[in-house]
């Protein structure tokens, strides 16, 4: 009967989906199924009659439940890490005799390398979600703060962290920078993000109001000034900026005779209408904005050195798009979807335009770019723009392109199947759009194909990809 017992405990052992191990009181092993030591990197045949305490100073159990147990006279659970790199999880169990003498220890053990690895995948995993929605909640912010300027690029991340400094201030800006880079975004930003933000933000483009009446539109009039004049006289637009931010655009054309008296406003805050004799005190902030060289009109006479002065307090100027590589591709898919939006389609671009519009010049900059876009959704009414269907100085950015087509035809047409050809085409397309976009969702969207795709993609050709 005895020996029958022994028999199914050795059975129940073996065939036991936990890996399980018995000592006697001195810690010498008694039974063990065989594929629990093979965690621990020893022979099946050799753990029988070894010493946990020995394995232990060995370092092939690390440290030893069985030991601890006899240690503690209690149930342990804990953590070993073996020589092979595996991760176990062992609790133990001590046995007593009916005279309350401890006699056996038992322990049970599972292989946890697997779920660690797991776990440590996840971690990583929520870190990177942390990470985007972090990236997320900085870009909403940006957008509930009017601030609708997309960047990546070193050059406007340095440009935007000057004017977030000094928004909060009432120091002078001037902002000097090509037509369409956005200025006036700019502006209009730094005025939103000042403690004036709830008082008037007054644009003025200098260079649409005619010369004979900018006097009376910028300081106002009294009634009866002059003939056509409104009988009840007009406030200037100066004026209408008090307590607010005052943005004069294209200040370069503001003429000599209007400088003298917006230098005089700017250093005294008051102002006296057209016709009138009483003075106005004003209070407004002072952002303006120039595509021409202030200091080389100055040296012509054309602009006065002192007004340049009061203006040039804090000077930021804008790079242009071809400046700012790295934010063309963001930009594109931006205005891409909002014009998709403000029409109703699903207009997209083909990934030999992409590459035609982002070696662009772009002499019109943003405003060049969102105006094109614009152009090419309500003119074209194939679902893909091709890149014939670019104006002709965007089509001969296609050169690149064409040139690797007919080299790749004359070298390779003859030597190579039709598979391996478009595999090297598509190769080609993966590598410019690796190298362009910051993420696998980005390259689907240029190369009009799923992300998955993507994906599958890159690690399919991984060897071969220009990175």
């Amino acid at each position: 009967m005895e020996q029958e017992i022994l028999l199914e405990l050795d059975k129940i052992i073996e065939t036991s989906n936990n890996n399980i191990t018995i000592t006697d009181e001195h810690g010498i092993i008694i039974r063990s199924n065989p594929d629990h030591w093979k965690m621990y990197g020893i022979e099946a045949d050799s753990y029988v009659g070894k010493s946990v305490y020995e394995l232990e100073k060995n370092g092939v159990l690390s440290p030893s439940i069985n030991a601890l147990v006899l240690k503690e006279q209690k149930e342990v659970r804990i953590m070993q890490h073996t020589k092979s790199g595996r991760v176990v999880m062992s609790t133990g169990y001590p046995v007593f005799n009916q005279a309350g003498q401890l006699v056996r220890a038992i322990s049970y053990s599972q292989d946890q390398t697997e779920i660690v690895k797991l776990q440590e995948q996840y971690e990583q995993l929520q870190s990177k979600i942390v990470g985007f929605q972090t990236e997320v909640e900085e870009l909403r912010v940006k957008e509930a703060s009017h601030h609708p300027i997309l960047f990546r690029s070193s050059i406007m991340q340095h440009m935007f962290t000057t004017i977030q400094r000094v928004a909060q201030t009432d120091a002078t800006i001037l902002f000097s920078g090509e037509s369409g880079v956005g200025k006036s975004t700019l502006a209009r930003f730094i005025h939103d993000q000042s403690e004036r933000h709830k008082e008037p933000f007054i644009e003025v483009n200098c260079s649409t109001i005619p010369e004979t009446l900018f006097e009376s539109e910028m300081f106002g009039y009294e009634p009866g000034s002059f003939t056509g004049a409104h009988k009840s006289g007009k406030k200037g637009l100066i004026e209408q900026a008090d307590q607010g931010t005052l943005f004069l655009d294209e200040i370069g054309e503001l003429p000599l005779a209007i400088q003298v008296k917006l230098l005089r406003v700017l250093q005294e805050k008051k102002l006296t209408k057209v016709g009138g004799k009483e003075e106005r005190h004003v209070n407004f902030r002072l952002i303006t904005a120039t595509n021409q060289q202030l200091k080389k009109m100055v040296d012509e006479g054309t602009f006065r050195l002192d007004l340049y002065y009061r203006l040039n307090v804090i000077p930021i100027q804008i790079p242009s798009l071809r400046e700012r590589q790295d934010d063309i591709m963001i930009l594109l898919q931006h205005y891409l979807k909002l014009m998709n939006k403000k029409y109703n389609v699903t207009k997209k671009l083909h990934p030999t335009t992409y590459d035609s519009l982002i070696h662009y010049d772009w002499p019109g900059n943003v405003r060049e770019m969102e105006n094109l876009l614009e152009r090419l959704i309500l003119t074209i009414e194939d679902p893909i723009i091709a890149p014939e269907h670019l104006p002709y100085e965007l089509q001969v950015n296609m050169k690149e392109a064409v040139d690797y087509t007919s080299h790749y035809e004359q070298e390779h047409a003859e030597s190579k199947s039709l598979k391996e050809a478009l595999e090297e085409v598509e190769i080609h397309l993966l590598s410019k759009a690796y190298t362009q976009c910051k993420t696998t969702y980005e390259m689907a969207e240029v190369l009009g194909i799923s992300q998955p795709s993507v994906m599958y993609k890159l690690k399919k050709y991984k060897e071969k990809i220009n990175r």
